[in-house]
């Protein structure tokens, strides 16, 4: 059949009701988009039609490749040793690619990263980076190819020739509900990727009340179809399943999360923040065969923040994209929100929940998230938390610290935060970071 031959309408239908889309159709409909031939709203209807009614693997490999040969693929061929990427899933305070990225660099493994912007409750790596001032993170191919030379590492946001499809579908499914699909998940992430010139991949899939995947195993479902593609494209891929129960670390918000990512190159992370950093940095080294095994990889992860060599990437990296060091080198000197307001605590005793979807939403409403595709965020607006689960506070004690330009929010935003935490007299259990190892073998228990 004929691309001229298919109509959007039809096949809307044909998928609102349930039946399956052939690879030819899916192919229409992307290139379609993309070339504007069908309009948002058209594409919109798919996108819940699918959302609703799933992709089955062979609708979803058909879409990750149809957003991969939307545009160009990255050829790195020519850059010596094997190159790794990583990419989360999501989730409030996930700064982790500005951490392992200049470690995992530091160590000889090239990382070609080309990352997205935030979508609902959840921060985006881009709008973290360029809360750095001048940090650019909008550059040509060449110039792409240019960074990742010299240094081992670029961080870039998509260009118009890299899976253009996805960056518009993106953008689109974050004001359209349409986020928490396993298959449009896995095609946007898996055409990004692809497209950037990798030979592996290491996925940080998380699970959670902060997370896409609010269930666990939802959250492996979604890892082992992401680990299949990468393999069927044969790029070597292992997922992790991690913890999106309460924030990743104490800050939330772009720039709040940039000064958190320098005290961890410093040496002074989160210990939630620097587990799963080591992990995932480890894996990429493995697979970048720097070293012998992942175990080897987070001894070599660690030592790069000891010796401060890690560090002297980020400096590195963040001069060669634009950015201002000396913010870097002092972070304080960085120009804080307008408003900085303590949230206290109603009653004394453990915190046993956090709710971390409600706690991103108060970001969002703070000014560091956006609600709509075309605006803005805010570099300096987010909150710092003081408790986390199973830490005591007593009534009247400070948990959470807001930070915003937008005085009329802090009522609400007060009263979010409040409602997300929940106070008992009772002991919790610590969280386990991370459950589960996806690979090509299979899923394996992590220990622990």
């Amino acid at each position: 059949m004929s691309e001229k031959n298919f109509n959007a309408v039809t096949l809307i239908r044909k998928k609102r009701d349930g039946k399956k889309l052939s690879a030819e159709e899916i192919e229409y409909l992307v290139r379609a988009y993309t070339t504007d031939r069908i309009p948002d709203y058209q594409m919109s209807a798919f996108l819940m039609a699918s959302f609703l009614n799933g992709l089955n693997r062979e609708e979803a490999a058909a879409l990750t490749g149809s957003m991969l040969t939307s545009g160009i693929v990255v050829d790195l061929s020519d850059l010596q040793g094997k190159k790794v990427d990583k990419h989360s899933t999501g989730g409030v305070g996930d700064k982790l690619s500005l951490i392992l990225a200049p470690i995992v660099a530091s160590c000889g493994v090239p990382v070609p990263m080309i990352s997205g912007r935030g979508l609902g409750h959840t921060g985006g790596t881009l709008d973290k980076l360029e809360s750095i001032p001048g940090f650019k993170v909008d550059i040509t191919l060449d110039r792409y190819k240019e960074i990742i030379g010299r240094h081992n590492l670029v961080l870039a946001g998509q260009t118009e020739e890299i899976a253009p499809a996805d960056k518009r579908l993106y953008a689109l499914r974050d004001v359209t509900a349409t986020v928490e699909s396993i298959p449009l998940i896995a095609g946007s992430i898996m055409s990004k990727k692809l497209a950037e010139g990798i030979d592996a991949l290491v996925l940080d899939v998380k699970f959670g009340s902060g997370a896409f995947m609010k269930d666990h195993a939802d959250a492996m479902t979604l890892a082992e179809t992401l680990v299949g593609i990468g393999e069927e494209f044969g790029k070597e891929t292992i997922a992790y399943l991690t913890s999106m129960e309460q924030p990743l670390g104490y800050a939330v918000g772009n720039w709040l999360e940039v000064k958190e990512s320098i005290e961890s190159l410093n040496g002074n992370g989160p210990e939630d923040v620097m587990e799963i950093t080591h992990l995932l940095a480890g894996t990429m080294i493995y697979l970048g065969n720097k070293a012998a095994s992942t175990e080897e990889g987070i001894e070599m992860s660690r030592k790069a923040v000891q010796d401060g060599s890690a560090m002297q990437k980020w400096i590195d990296i963040v001069e060669e994209h634009g950015g201002d060091t000396d913010v870097i080198i002092d972070p304080d000197s960085y120009r804080s929100a307008q408003f900085v307001e303590p949230v206290k605590a109603e009653a004394s005793g453990t915190i046993t929940e956090m709710d971390a979807f409600a706690m991103g939403m108060v970001s969002v409403e703070l000014g560091a998230g956006r609600k709509a595709k075309e605006e803005d965020v805010d570099p300096a607006a987010g909150f710092i938390l003081y408790k986390k689960i199973g830490d005591s506070v007593k009534a009247g004690e400070t948990f959470a610290e807001l930070h915003t330009n937008k005085k009329d929010v802090m009522k609400t935003a007060k009263e979010g935060m409040k409602r997300a935490i929940t106070i008992e007299n009772r002991n919790v259990k610590p969280l386990k970071m991370i459950t589960h190892r996806v690979d090509k073998d299979g899923i394996h228990e992590y220990p622990g």
